[in-house]
């Protein structure tokens, strides 16, 4: 794939103070990959660890949207530039399904352990983002209807599994939240188009083998 120089230094590098470029990866998922983002609810500033939304028993703190709310999602440069040039240390939310990719996500240390065994395979994934509790498989966008029949189908799924499709949203680096920063596992190479990234059946799939042949138990986070 030819790398465009330009568009790996608008991806992965850092403001000039320091902090994380969130408009320049914003700007990349939008406007190059065609995925639709928005701006996260930041940590609460008076408690590292809470979320700036008013839900006192958040359970993804400074990872989600709020204000405005996750229909407002766009690929438009001009609102990009806008709302990161109003809330520069916002985190970039992904708004999962139709034109953007959905993703599967696991507990770090499962995800680890069965990331290790699919590479003794030889199973290629695309992106893998990571937050320092749960690792997310980037995968095709799938319907629900899909999900319910493949898992439907298994024997056994671990319940600490977790799907963000349609409708639903997932923070990616370098997003700074009230749990961690979010960076890539796996990152996406750089390209012209949107980074390639596997069907949902191969990846729950693999997960689930590779969980049961590990012995991980995964559990719920």
């Amino acid at each position: 794939m030819r790398e465009i120089l330009g568009r790996r230094r608008r991806l992965l590098t850092r403001r000039g103070d320091g902090g994380p470029d969130l408009l320049g990866a914003a700007l990349t998922f939008a406007t190059d990959w065609q995925w639709p983002v928005l701006p996260g609810v930041a940590a609460d500033p008076q408690g590292g660890s809470r979320c700036g939304c008013p839900d006192p028993d958040c359970t993804v703190p400074g990872a989600h949207p709020f204000d405005p709310g996750l229909l407002a999602a766009t690929t438009d440069a001009r609102m990009v530039r806008w709302w990161w040039g109003n809330r520069p240390a916002a985190p970039v939310i992904l708004a999962t399904g139709g034109r953007a990719p959905c993703a599967v996500s696991l507990p770090a240390l499962a995800a680890a352990q069965a990331l290790a065994a699919l590479d003794r395979r030889g199973m290629r994934l695309g992106p893998v983002v990571a937050s320092p509790a749960r690792w997310s498989i980037l995968v095709k966008p799938y319907s629900m209807e899909q999900l319910g029949e493949l898992l439907y189908a298994k024997d056994f799924v671990p319940g600490s599994l977790r799907f963000h499709g349609e409708g639903g949203y997932l923070a990616l680096p370098p997003s700074e939240t009230a749990q961690g920063g979010i960076r890539w596992e796996r990152a996406p190479l750089p390209g012209s188009a949107s980074p390639w990234v596997p069907g949902v059946e191969a990846v729950v799939d693999a997960v689930v083998e590779a969980l049961t042949r590990t012995g991980v138990s995964a559990p719920e986070l």
